[in-house]
């Protein structure tokens, strides 16, 4: 115990640099005592510690100072923090450089926790996709990956949503995998935006280099882009439906709006023979055509009266089609 608490205290200096004993002992949750006898024997096994008195001092490492304890590779340590599948790494090439990193990994790990590593690896996988849905292989994602890790801009042809042709030419930021929907965060000349790579149906990388902002946070950008992309789809308003039991069993299959919208709404009403009333914000009246039409009798739609009628004359023509001969 008392060993894997030296490493963290070793990796934590080496990571962030001066840091005093009582951040040290809030991030281990031990003792400031326990943090002193620790740098102690730090310092008698040969690392170079040393500590600043005053207000602004605090334990650092000799400049320059740097622990090697697996042998990895920089191209292995980078693959380890994709943070996701070997299905991920492999997506941008770096399926081999992952697990030749697990290996080192598990080879520096003592026998205690190699032993657990070995079991968490027989007992528990991660099959992220959901069911039914192929992961996307869009065929320039290779190309996108190899500029961002160069910094090197790249012109494309993009088809966006409402399947408009543009051009573009930017510098690629980060990629993000959501779901299994690959995307690319670049910057073009105004703003920062978000592509669908299987959207791209051109792409040339270009020879130009680029400087990366410093100040750029991929996961900061992508929170609040998917934020106002989700308001922008949903800006059709809201539709007040009644949902029968059945239909509020399986009213995820619409996604995480709906869903939420339908937690919000309360609980079922005794009154309606356990039926649900949602308010359930839309994104058009033909997608919500679309979509409520899957449950058949098991939505209404009470309100607006227009979307009402759209759904009417669905099940008119429904019926027309079944009863002709």
């Amino acid at each position: 115990m008392r060993a894997s608490r030296l490493l963290s205290t070793l990796l934590l200096l080496q990571t962030r640099g001066r840091l005093t004993a009582q951040q040290i002992a809030d991030e281990l949750e031990v003792s400031v005592r326990t943090v002193y006898r620790d740098i102690e024997a730090l310092s008698a096994s040969g690392v170079p510690v040393y500590a600043d008195r005053g207000p602004t001092g605090g334990f650092a490492l000799l400049d320059g100072y740097r622990t090697s304890l697996t042998g990895l590779t920089t191209d292995e340590a980078a693959a380890l923090f994709l943070n996701g599948s070997g299905a991920t790494a492999g997506d941008l090439g770096l399926g081999p450089t992952l697990e030749a990193a697990r290996l080192k990994l598990l080879a520096a790990l003592p026998a205690e926790q190699r032993s657990m590593a070995g079991r968490i690896q027989e007992r528990v996988h991660v099959d992220a996709p959901g069911w039914f849905r192929d992961p996307e292989a869009p065929p320039h994602l290779d190309a996108v990956a190899g500029a961002l890790w160069e910094q090197r801009r790249i012109w494309m042809r993009y088809r966006k949503w409402d399947r408009t042709l543009v051009e573009r030419t930017v510098d690629p930021l980060g990629l993000v995998l959501k779901g299994t929907a690959w995307y690319l965060v670049a910057r073009g000349r105004s703003r920062v935006n978000g592509y669908r790579i299987s959207r791209v149906e051109e792409l040339t990388v270009l020879d130009e280099t680029f400087e990366r902002p410093g100040d750029f946070d991929l996961r900061r950008y992508w929170l609040e882009w998917s934020d106002r992309l989700q308001q922008t789809l949903y800006s059709g308003g809201f539709a007040t439906v009644r949902l029968s039991p059945r239909a509020a069993s399986l009213w995820w299959m619409l996604g995480p709006v709906a869903e939420r919208a339908r937690r919000e709404s309360g609980a079922p009403d005794p009154e309606l023979d356990g039926w649900t009333r949602v308010v359930l914000p839309i994104e058009t009246f033909e997608h919500a055509r679309i979509d409520l039409g899957r449950f058949g009798p098991d939505v209404e739609v009470l309100d607006p009266p227009d979307l009402r009628a759209l759904m009417r004359a669905q099940v008119e023509e429904t019926l027309r089609r079944y009863l002709a001969p």
